[in-house]
């Protein structure tokens, strides 16, 4: 169905055309009238003419005459208007085509936008059926586009966007509806034939392949790429709106497949939205109900053998769904921009807790690469030390190697400002990312911990092997000590000694504990002081619940 003219600039020009085409009617009916009037008149006064001119008659009827040049004037008058009104008539129907196209266009790609992509979208499903072909929507969304409105400016992402446009048209079929929906999502509809979804593939790659393409932007050269989710026309898949939304599932799945990629919908995604839906709705209110609590891993001193502290992890534990591990909860929560309020209310749990303990015990604590974005995140943490009185120098804070590269400027910023306050910075994950010397010198961390994946794998990966050995080289070359994480047996143990390791955590010396398992490990081995108080000194209860207190 074609838009009406209505739709267009509210209809105004329109309505204005009909309006002329009406009067131009009008117009022409009195031309008729006037012309029939002409000839009748101009016939008796030019008879009466003749006839004087020949002597039969004493001369033209003067009212005649004059009734006749005003006919001519009126004539002559409607003819002008009429001239006008048809030129005015153009003028309105050009505005009109105008608004049409105004308002089905957006104006910085010159692609059709979101009003017009299901009409579009539906008028070629509809010429490709007649055909016994169908239609493919793909939904697709720029990776990273928001860097470059952030580092160059809105004009440089306008610039982007007109280029990724230019870009689309190359590479999308002649015949295919291209719009962009809004900010940097772009919708697409494509025809193929039915047997060969595969022309599909083809088109999602290239359409890939060439967003993924570096653009120059300032002078440099800039990589954003794109996801793209598609759907097509099932059974049970009876609208545009539902195969849009479809695609937009698909697009979904492509960026939890890591970005820059193409992934088809498929009845299960549905389902698994719809899921993740409900868990980060729990999350939501999960995070005001306390149900997010630390979880305390031993770290050894592997010299001596004592318990010199624990890493803190978080766990939720929903009263519907019971325990439930981070893998579950931190992504979702970092995607939505839960993480921050999530991490700082099981710090401080952590802190009033470790507050019980023995003076030389210290807590770990990770931060997630989204919070490090946070320029308020020293003083947040800093915040949380003042208000539960737990001292800075047994705080540790563990920062992902591969989040340094996201802004290493405001990285050195709050490692600076929390250093400033005596809190320890641990280089965490090391060897899964892309740090270099010229890092470790940037950044002055106190510590630098293996990842768990080289020190579980030692002896069956000679690779991993070597990485071992070359972290601990490092360390001792840099006076930067190790902490080695993943160590499940007596064997990595006793190698990790050997290499100068003097610190390790691991399922060997045991697994996470809730803090009355941790209560009670401390107890066996006489680090809880706070314990030992006399009887008149309050202590917290042993059903002890923390304080709820804005982060």
């Amino acid at each position: 169905m074609e838009l009406q003219p209505a739709d267009s600039a509210n209809g105004t020009p329109a309505i204005l055309t009909h309006v002329k085409t009406g009067s131009r009617i009008v117009y022409g009916i009195v031309m008729f009238a006037s012309i029939t009037m002409f000839v009748a008149i101009g016939g008796h006064v030019g008879a009466q003419t003749v006839r004087t001119f020949i002597g039969n008659s004493p001369g033209a009827d003067q009212v005649m005459v004059t009734a006749l040049l005003l006919n001519i004037a009126l004539i002559l008058l409607i003819w002008r208007r009429t001239s006008v009104l048809s030129d005015e008539i153009d003028v309105y129907r050009k505005a009109e085509v105008r608004a049409q196209h105004l308002a089905m266009t957006d104006p910085l790609t010159n692609l059709f936008n979101r009003r017009a992509v299901k009409e579009k979208t539906t008028e070629l499903s509809a010429r490709a059926s007649r055909r016994g072909k169908s239609i493919a929507f793909m939904m697709v969304d720029l990776d990273g586009f928001k860097k470059i409105n952030d580092l160059y400016g809105h004009d440089s992402g306008d610039f982007l966007l007109r280029e990724v446009a230019d870009r689309m048209r190359d590479i999308i079929p002649p015949s295919s509806v291209i719009a962009r929906l809004g900010g940097d999502e772009f919708g697409i509809c494509v025809v193929f034939e039915p047997e060969y979804p595969e022309s599909v593939d083809r088109i999602a790659e290239d359409l890939v392949d060439a967003l993924a393409r570096p653009v120059t932007i300032s002078d440099s050269e800039q990589t954003v790429t794109a996801s793209v989710g598609i759907s097509r026309p099932e059974q049970d898949c009876d609208s545009i709106d539902m195969l849009i939304r479809r695609a937009d599932i698909a697009l979904y799945a492509a960026k939890k497949n890591g970005r820059n990629c193409y992934s088809w919908f498929e009845n299960g995604m549905e389902t698994e939205l719809r899921s993740r839906n409900s868990l980060e709705g729990d999350i939501r209110a999960a995070i005001p109900n306390d149900e997010f609590v630390p979880y305390f891993e031993q770290q050894i001193d592997l010299v001596t053998g004592e318990l010199v502290g624990f890493e803190m992890l978080a766990r939720w534990v929903s009263p519907v769904r019971g325990l439930i591990s981070p893998d579950d909860f931190i992504p979702i929560a970092e995607e939505t921009g839960m993480i921050g309020d999530l991490s700082l209310s099981v710090i401080r749990k952590a802190m009033v807790e470790a507050n019980l303990w023995d003076p030389k015990l210290t807590i770990s604590v990770n931060i997630s690469p989204v919070q490090l974005k946070d320029p308020w995140l020293a003083q947040k943490i800093v915040k949380l030390l003042v208000e539960t009185g737990f001292p800075a120098s047994r705080l540790e804070v563990e920062i992902t190697e591969s989040s340094l590269f996201k802004n290493l400027g405001l990285a050195q910023s709050i490692v600076g400002s929390l250093k400033n306050q005596g809190i320890r910075i641990a280089l965490d994950d090391f060897g899964t990312g892309y740090s270099s010397l010229a890092h470790l010198r940037a950044l002055p961390f106190d510590r630098i911990k293996i990842d768990r994946s080289f020190v579980s794998s030692m002896f069956d990966n000679a690779e991993s092997a070597a990485i071992v050995s070359a972290i601990a080289g490092l360390g001792a070359s840099l006076d930067v000590p190790i902490t080695a994480e993943g160590i499940e047996n007596e064997e990595i143990l006793t190698k990790l000694k050997a290499l100068g390791c003097t610190k390790g955590q691991g399922w060997y010396f045991g697994q996470p504990l809730n803090i009355d398992q941790a209560r009670n490990l401390l107890s066996q081995k006489d680090l809880l002081p706070a314990r030992r108080r006399p009887p008149e000194t309050p202590s917290l209860p042993h059903s002890y619940q923390p304080e709820r207190k804005a982060s």
